[in-house]
């Protein structure tokens, strides 16, 4: 009886894996509050290196706000006009630690706290989707000028954006590589 309840948990959760797929087109209906809510506590319950917990969230529904973002914040030439429809940006930021962001990675290579934000911010991503709400990760902006907008502190480096909101139509997952094609001998 465990096993049939393990194998539908997992059948469960791969089913909320291939319904996940980025999202550029939103419809004009705010995110409750308490759905904000389950994100960033799926966010906080991520593991990090060392528990360090380097991540930290701004969450900008200010039309205003997320206009500049929009405006400014992205690289010239490349708009994203559908990025200032999301209801919601999530500023996906690391507050470093010395020792565990800086000093460890010179011995072994690894950025420790972009490994760990990956993971943070995916927990966030998968309790949207579990919930009815659809994401898109957005890694082509100007920090410094999304930075400015915001008024955030020079202790936290902006990693990332995650647009949020409901999904103006179905979502579709691009084709993904076999099992055989990622495993490797």
């Amino acid at each position: 009886m465990g096993n049939s309840s393990s194998n539908r948990d997992v059948e469960r959760f791969l089913e909320l894996l291939r319904h996940r797929a980025s999202c550029r087109s939103y419809l004009d209906r705010e995110v409750e509050d308490w759905k904000l809510d389950n994100c960033l506590e799926a966010a906080r319950l991520a593991p990090s290196a060392c528990n360090k917990q380097p991540w930290r969230f701004k969450i900008v529904k200010d039309l205003d706000l997320r206009a500049r973002i929009c405006a400014d914040g992205l690289l010239p030439g490349l708009p994203m006009p559908w990025l200032a429809e999301a209801p919601v940006i999530v500023v996906v930021c690391s507050e470093e630690n010395i020792v565990t962001h800086t000093l460890a990675p010179l011995v072994s290579g690894v950025k420790y706290q972009l490994l760990d934000l990956g993971i943070a911010g995916e927990h966030f991503v998968l309790a949207a989707t579990v919930q009815g709400l659809a994401t898109c990760w957005i890694g082509w902006f100007k920090e410094k000028r999304v930075r400015e907008i915001l008024r955030l502190p020079r202790r936290l480096k902006i990693v990332s954006l995650i647009s949020l909101g409901y999904p103006a139509a179905p979502l579709e997952q691009p084709a993904k590589k076999e099992i055989s094609e990622i495993l490797v001998d």
